[in-house]
């Protein structure tokens, strides 16, 4: 146990310097923020009762998240505590957007934003492939003051080192990014990389096929403080009668009788892994400490 000690204490110069320092490390020791992406108010309060620290709310998660309705943003605000950023994406496909969607994105801005989107999250690509700079400009513009996420058209540029300093320098507060590859953890190593590029001048958010099973090796690997993910379970309809025969979608979306909605016990889950790390960091500094000690 580590004695308590003061200006009056008998020998302060012989201090016990392992206990000033993991004294100072518990008080700043290190915590992880979960993004949970959510499309309805159900996966929302499921997400905030899992551990989420904030929510990207979308609709339309089957094409990666689309700009959700005002109503919903306005129920949710209405059952969660925790921060709501809205995703503007006026349509899926790629991140090349007409002067009509531009429209569109400006005014769905507008709209958020006095209506109680506590942030953004959105971006634009140039047809090779360039953060759309102009585009993005006007945008964050329009947003201010809330704080914006480049989303993860940033897995879409040609050249991602090149990009990271193009967000840098618009003013984005973070990335969201599966490093350029199908998931975060096959990403993992440009992820390391961006996060050594960015030295703090940008949060950089892991996203993309994380799961309860990888995330500790996802911060491990990357060092990021925050990460991003779904924690989604099936849920069945409880439709009483269903017509087989017709689909309200295309062939590639949900089941008809079915629904996609967060998970309460898989967010804790999420959020257990992430105190495992927490956990896993004080005791490699607390052993070398140690061992610096006994040196």
């Amino acid at each position: 146990m580590c004695r308590i000690y003061n200006n009056h204490t008998p020998n302060f110069d012989l201090i016990d310097l392992k206990c000033i320092i993991l004294t100072y490390i518990y008080s700043m020791s290190e915590s992880f923020l979960m993004e949970v992406c959510v499309d309805s108010v159900e996966s929302a309060v499921n997400a905030q009762r899992g551990g989420a620290s904030r929510l990207e709310l979308c609709s339309s998660l089957l094409e990666g998240g689309l700009t959700p309705s005002i109503g919903l943003l306005h129920i949710v605000k209405q059952h969660v505590k925790i921060p709501v950023y809205v995703m503007i994406r006026p349509r899926g496909g790629d991140f090349l957007y007409s002067d009509f969607e531009v429209e569109v994105m400006k005014k769905d801005i507008e709209l958020m934003k006095h209506n109680g989107a506590d942030g953004l999250v959105m971006g634009a690509l140039t047809e090779d492939g360039r953060v759309d700079s102009e585009l993005c400009l006007e945008l964050l513009v329009a947003a201010r003051p809330l704080p914006v996420t480049f989303h993860r058209a940033f897995d879409m540029v040609n050249d991602p080192i090149i990009a990271l300093e193009t967000v840098v320098s618009l003013g984005f507060q973070r990335v969201l990014t599966s490093g350029c590859d199908s998931s975060a953890l096959e990403g993992l190593p440009l992820i390391k990389r961006l996060m050594d590029q960015a030295k703090g001048r940008i949060s950089i958010m892991p996203g993309g096929g994380i799961t309860e099973r990888n995330l500790q090796r996802i911060l491990e690997g990357s060092g990021a403080q925050e990460f991003h993910c779904s924690a989604r379970s099936s849920k069945e309809s409880v439709m009483k009668f269903r017509n087989t025969s017709v689909a309200m979608g295309a062939s590639f979306s949900a089941p008809e009788y079915g629904l996609k909605v967060a998970d309460e016990q898989l967010d804790s889950e999420y959020s257990k892994a992430a105190q495992r790390h927490v956990a896993a960091c004080r005791l490699n500094k607390t052993q070398s400490v140690g061992g610096q000690r006994r040196a």
